[in-house]
């Protein structure tokens, strides 16, 4: 079996409330743009090359993608080009997506929405993706402050129908509580990796613990973060990969799965080729020995 056969599936699956999904998916952050994502003067990826990357994901099994409105370059939306490559959307699809801090059409950021500004932001993420209702919505957060003014709104809006699940990003525990206190809490997504962040550790298990999933982003890209991975990997990493016959990218989100049933990874690419290894990564298998090898590179910053 070649990666370009492998399917999501083979990672397992894990329940977002009461949707199911693959525990590999797809991150479309990089969909609008080539080179660094989140920037103002990002280029424009091709668009048709982007819609068969995502038509792809579906193909190879992915039924978990994660977008939000703010991911945009100047010619390019992720969530108009999940709408033109996906709808009519298959009934199995669950559409992730972010609000909090927006940014305005050049694509500078703005500052964090106030709870009043929340329901537009959600009403903007259901024109472009063309629905209903959404989802999984995560509020984003940038500080320790006290999210429960936001917070509370987004379950106001879950109760008018307009949001399905929510979960949290970019959080910290005291987070998680505050909003679980307030309305069900279905996922965690914080920046989290081989290598990348060891202090969250613990808040992963704890994610386990109460059957929230966990969702890191730049598991592959690492310190990297918005401008991608870089060529340079710890050379445990590559000895692992080696030992596996596939790439570094491959061995970093394996790793991350195997933190526990409830992690779900969300690599993103405009690549074909990087897709399918992504999805295969699903179906990598570490030994104990390996794992603790890596451990060992996770808790040495690299």
């Amino acid at each position: 079996m070649t990666a370009e056969t492998i399917s999501a599936a083979a990672s397992g699956t894990w329940k977002l409330g009461d949707l199911t999904v693959n525990r590999i998916g797809f991150g479309a952050m990089r969909l609008p743009q080539t080179g660094e994502a989140l920037v103002a003067d990002a280029v424009p990826r091709d668009r048709d090359q982007a819609i068969s990357v995502l038509r792809r994901a579906v193909e190879l099994g992915v039924n978990h993608i994660d977008t939000a409105a703010f991911y945009f370059s100047p010619l390019r939306s992720a969530n108009e080009l999940i709408n033109r490559a996906l709808a009519p959307y298959p009934d199995d699809l669950v559409i992730t997506t972010k609000v909090g801090q927006p940014r305005d059409p050049s694509g500078a950021w703005l500052p964090h929405a106030t709870p009043e500004q929340l329901r537009g932001l959600v009403e903007e993420n259901l024109r472009q993706l063309g629905r209903d209702h959404l989802d999984v919505v995560n509020l984003r957060i940038v500080g320790t402050g006290s999210i429960a003014e936001r917070f509370g709104a987004l379950a106001e809006l879950r109760e008018a129908g307009l949001i399905r699940h929510l979960g949290v990003s970019n959080v910290h525990p005291h987070h998680l509580a505050e909003a679980q206190a307030i309305a069900p809490v279905v996922c965690v997504q914080n920046m989290y990796g081989l290598g990348v962040r060891p202090d969250q550790d613990t808040f992963v298990r704890t994610c386990g613990e109460q059957d929230v999933a966990f969702v890191p982003f730049y598991a592959i890209a690492a310190s990297g973060r918005q401008a991608g991975a870089s060529d340079r990997d710890h050379p445990r990493i590559l000895a692992v990969a080696r030992a596996h016959g596939v790439g570094p990218a491959q061995v970093r989100i394996a790793w991350t799965l195997h933190r526990g049933p409830h992690v779900l990874a969300i690599p993103g690419t405009g690549d074909p080729d990087h897709l399918a290894s992504n999805v295969a990564a699903g179906a990598l298998r570490l030994s104990e020995e390996e794992l603790a090898l890596l451990d060992s590179v996770h808790h040495h910053s690299l």
